[in-house]
């Protein structure tokens, strides 16, 4: 049995994307949960199994896999026929592992200290600047729709997420992809699922 824990309106809510866009859903059964939020409000839910009591939380059949990086790994690995993830062997393995560790290394540290309003210059040199990791971006799109190719992958998933949430930059050519990975079927449907149960 493989059971997702997610509470709506979180990290969590790409991986409800993913779970659409790899047609897992009746396989993956999702567990909504309460959270501690930044203003104050939830609170750890005793039916979460994370270390932390946050989300996501992949739980298959006991074994457990934590960060939305690991998770949307694991589960383009285990739904191959979905084409998201890159197999062992092909080329853009390397790329495509490289971008989801660079999100989880670079881009959410830096937006979330910009976010809460941490600026150091010992950031800067640790990671980079917003300033950097835009530029990467738009370099990888220049000539492309997706990070990889001319196809949507997992990498496309995880990195156009802090841009749905905090809003597009203002760079045409991560703007233009942003709205490209938005208006899939799994991004819309993590939409639909979370304005349902954030009701509940």
């Amino acid at each position: 049995m493989i059971t997702l824990f997610h509470s709506p309106r979180s990290r969590s809510t790409r991986i409800v994307a993913l779970l659409k866009e790899l047609d897992a859903l009746e396989t993956v059964g999702i567990a909504v949960v309460t959270i501690p939020r930044m203003d104050g409000s939830g609170g750890r839910d005793p039916r979460n199994p994370h270390p932390d009591g946050k989300v996501p939380l992949l739980d298959h059949d006991g074994t457990l896999v934590w960060e939305s990086s690991a998770i949307i790994q694991y589960l383009a690995d285990l739904f191959p026929q979905a084409g998201l993830g890159i197999p062992v062997g092909d080329p853009q393995r390397g790329p495509y592992l490289s971008w989801l560790a660079w999100y989880a290394g670079i881009v959410e540290p830096v937006l979330t200290l910009k976010a809460i309003g941490v600026d150091h210059p010992a950031v800067a040199r640790t990671f980079r600047t917003e300033a950097e990791i835009q530029a990467r971006l738009a370099g990888a799109l220049k000539d492309k729709p997706y990070l990889l190719s001319d196809r949507f992958t997992a990498t496309d998933l995880l990195l156009h997420s802090p841009y749905a949430w905090f809003g597009k930059p203002g760079v045409p050519a991560i703007d233009a992809w942003v709205d490209r990975c938005t208006d899939r079927p799994g991004a819309r449907f993590a939409a639909e699922f979370d304005a349902q149960h954030a009701a509940d």
